[in-house]
């Protein structure tokens, strides 16, 4: 497929963030909004100057004139949502979690291979400008070999929309968990997990889930390194933070305790011959912090300003409104990996083999929890690919 792709955004909570970025891509033709609120279609549409409007996804998903959607809806309508669009002949972006059920990551499988379209889940650590430092930092031997690594993601539900209460944290495992995965190249083998803590009946809602918190440990499939990963949306008392700490053998990268602050690294000094003499042990490191990399030369020329805090000057002639990069400047980069894989016919970097990699750990993870710390064995996509 060479001509500009048809993009519908579906979602517009989050999604009302990747609607610029569609619309500056050299690569995408019209866009199309969908959400059951008229009246967010109607100020993000005028915002944007958007004209095509759908409040119901079957009605836009039977319009032959897009081409692709980006689901970012609630978690529940992810898996749903995105096997009536491969049916229906489009192509899928979709936010993470891929799916919260193994059978339904095996469906999306099938539906991709069978639908000829593309598929890519939206992970945003992955494209994020701090991960793509450290990924530069391993790819040039600055950590040296990985030892050590820590995911966490620690966030306050309460207040949120009611289909949050009680979510289990670790099916939303994805942000804390795959830049192990991308950093390794490795799928996880099984996994040991646990609970702590306790919802209290209000907190627990139609799950069944009774943790605020689950604390796992991810054995690799041909790989050294154990990811240990922390996941709590619920009864815990701190701010936000979404990240990851990763120790290797010649240097380290340590996630800051509060949220937009740079990440320190750590980098192991030689021994030092006389050290002995002044009663000292044991090896120096030198403390700095991460110089991060936006990736803008990745990116075409009209994506580049939306990898930090932009300007959107709306179409209805309101006044211009100052958007913040989230999720450390990834939107861009998503955005032209999926367009660029409709364009050029090529799977994404996320397709549907390396997202349910990414994603059923963190199933298998609350299974795990559900059980007392049952080791559970993680399913093997890599011979669908």
């Amino acid at each position: 497929m060479r001509k500009p792709a048809n993009v519908a955004v579906v979602g517009l909570g989050f999604g009302e963030a990747f609607v610029p970025i569609y619309q500056a891509h050299p690569g995408v033709g019209k866009v199309a909004l969908v959400d059951l609120s008229t009246e967010r279609l109607e100020r993000v549409g005028n915002v944007y100057g958007v004209e095509a409007r759908f409040t119901a996804y079957e009605d836009m998903l039977a319009d032959p004139a897009w081409d692709a959607v980006h689901i970012l809806a609630p978690v529940s309508f992810h898996s749903k949502y995105t096997l009536a669009a491969l049916r229906a002949g489009k192509h899928v972006a979709c936010a993470v979690p891929m799916a919260t059920d193994l059978s339904d990551i095996e469906e999306i499988i099938e539906a991709q291979v069978a639908s000829g379209k593309q598929y890519m889940m939206m992970e945003t650590s992955v494209y994020a400008r701090e991960f793509r430092a450290v990924e530069n930092m391993l790819h040039d031997d600055t950590l040296g070999e990985l030892t050590v690594y820590k995911g966490v993601h620690i966030q306050n539900l309460d207040g949120y929309p009611p289909y949050w209460l009680g979510f289990p944290p670790m099916q939303y495992i994805t942000h804390a968990l795959s830049p192990a995965l991308k950093l390794t190249g490795a799928g996880v083998q099984d996994v040991v997990a646990y609970g702590t803590g306790r919802l209290d009946e209000a907190r627990i809602g139609d799950s069944g889930n009774p943790f605020p918190t689950e604390v796992g440990l991810f054995r690799l499939a041909g790989h050294d390194l154990v990811p240990e990963v922390t996941m709590s949306f619920f009864k815990a008392a701190r701010p936000y933070i979404e990240g990851f700490t990763v120790y290797g053998s010649k240097a380290s990268v340590e996630w800051p305790v509060v949220e937009k602050d740079r990440p320190l690294t750590y980098e192991l000094q030689d021994l030092d011959p006389h050290q002995a003499d002044t009663g000292l042990r044991g090896r120096r490191s030198h403390t700095g912090e991460l110089e991060i990399d936006d990736g803008t030369e990745l990116l075409p020329e009209p994506l580049r300003r939306f990898v930090d805090r932009y300007e959107v000057v709306p179409a209805d002639g309101g006044i211009p409104i100052w958007k913040s990069a989230e999720h450390g400047g990834s939107h861009p980069h998503l955005v032209h990996e999926f367009i660029s894989s409709i364009i050029d016919e090529r799977p994404p970097l996320i397709g549907p083999v390396t997202a349910a990699e990414w994603t059923a750990p963190g199933i298998c993870a609350h299974e795990s929890a559900m059980n007392d710390g049952l080791r559970i064995a993680v399913p093997q996509y890599r011979s669908r690919a």
